[in-house]
């Protein structure tokens, strides 16, 4: 299973067509959006090629291929907008390997031993191991801390960190602490969490 990882879009049609470009270069089966996809927010500057409406048609022509949550910049008119399902968090097993998806903006769900944790929201790139790893692939339009725009490309147990160009700068391949007893899936599961409302 070959994943491209992304956040933070915050509606660039300009580094959109970019991140479009890579998942078809790097012939990845699943796209996996981290959050803040269509809008920019308060804090945040006008990224070049502003333009959520053209972000969003670009996304529906691969929307088959895109697993997403939203970020805290994306609200409730982007999931009837976006052609793709918007959760809190989503899970995705791949490889014997359980990937859990969140902008990072909400707590950290409860994971195992192995598990990959996999956020966006501080633009800036992470790659922590411990007891599960923690990446961030950093944002597509406005990277922080002097970080460039780019993606996480996931292949066969192996994380590579590359620009919006293809170059590679860092990587972390897993090859042990992964659950030997869990099942391999010959295709990817995943499992939307629905947003929850308390009254």
């Amino acid at each position: 299973m070959k994943f491209v990882i992304a956040s933070d879009v915050h509606g660039s049609a300009k580094y959109c067509k970019l991140l479009i470009d890579a998942f078809r270069r790097e012939n990845a089966d699943k796209l996996l959006l981290l959050g803040d996809i269509l809008y920019h927010g308060p804090r945040n500057p006008l990224p070049d090629g502003y333009s959520p409406k053209e972000v969003a048609e670009m996304l529906s022509e691969i929307k088959e291929k895109i697993i997403a949550v939203s970020g805290n910049c994306d609200a409730e008119i982007d999931a009837m907008i976006l052609p793709f399902p918007l959760s809190d968090y989503a899970a995705v097993f791949a490889d014997g390997i359980n990937f859990y998806m969140s902008h990072g903006h909400r707590a950290v769900p409860p994971l195992c031993g192995g598990d990959v944790y996999l956020t966006g929201h501080t633009h800036v790139p992470l790659k922590e191991a411990g007891q599960y790893i923690h990446l961030n692939p950093g944002s597509v339009s406005l990277p922080k801390e002097n970080s460039k725009r780019g993606y996480i490309l996931y292949d066969n147990r192996r994380f590579v960190f590359k620009t919006l160009e293809g170059e590679q700068y860092d990587s972390l391949e897993v090859t042990s602490g992964i659950p030997q007893s869990a099942p391999r899936a010959p295709a990817v599961r995943r499992k939307v969490v629905r947003r929850r409302r308390l009254i």
